[in-house]
């Protein structure tokens, strides 16, 4: 194993002064929950790593399909932020929407569909988040970079995984834009963020990497 491939197994480290204390988060969320998940993960994922490495097996990123991994950033926040944050739960309806809830509003902190919580995402994109739907919710995007498991033949360089930004907003349903489907498609129905959405996030922006205004 080379040495990039060595050092990509350890993600790169969560920034405390890359967060905007001057951010709106609703339901008691506050920055330094996010801190404390943001950096669960990071543990998470390096630990996953070098066992994977110890083994001679690729790093999980590497071998996941893209939207499987960005869902496992996703789904490990959804469960980790109420550790932090004693005032939301996990959705524990199977599917449900959004997936952190206000605890204790809906029976055993479970609920189909509600518009009250924060719905999550990762993402390797800095724009043009989907969902399934408009919708008026809060969403909340965990960006990041990580090589994907077709890296390798693109010739890409290994390279460890990093946060690059979350940024949330409360949407309205005019924030999306809804795509439908042909009766012959087998596309998924989608909804994506469209630019006053895209706006609300950015303005609202709780982790920044300073390359990505750079980039912007």
């Amino acid at each position: 194993m080379t040495d990039k491939e060595l050092k990509a197994c350890t993600p790169i480290a969560v920034n405390l002064d890359y967060f905007n204390l001057s951010c709106t988060l609703p339901y008691g969320l506050e920055i330094h929950h996010i801190y404390q998940s943001m950096n669960e993960f990071i543990n998470f994922l390096g630990f996953i790593n070098t066992q994977l490495k110890n083994k001679n097996m690729s790093r999980l990123e590497s071998f996941l399909m893209p939207a499987n991994f960005s869902s496992i950033v996703g789904e490990f926040m959804n469960m980790s932020i109420p550790k932090y944050c004693l005032t939301l739960a996990k959705n524990q309806y199977p599917n449900g929407h959004p997936d952190l809830i206000p605890v204790n509003t809906f029976s055993e902190n479970a609920v189909q569909y509600s518009n009250q919580g924060i719905e999550v995402k990762g993402s390797r994109h800095l724009s043009g988040w989907q969902g399934h739907n408009p919708e008026s919710v809060w969403l909340m995007v965990f960006c990041f970079d990580s090589n994907t498991s077709i890296d390798s033949l693109k010739q890409i360089d290994p390279k460890p995984f990093i946060f690059r930004a979350v940024y949330a907003a409360k949407l309205e349903e005019e924030d999306w834009n809804f795509s439908g489907r042909s009766s012959t498609s087998r596309r998924t129905i989608t909804a994506s963020v469209n630019r006053n959405g895209f706006r609300k996030m950015k303005n609202n922006w709780v982790y920044q990497n300073p390359s990505i205004s750079r980039q912007s």
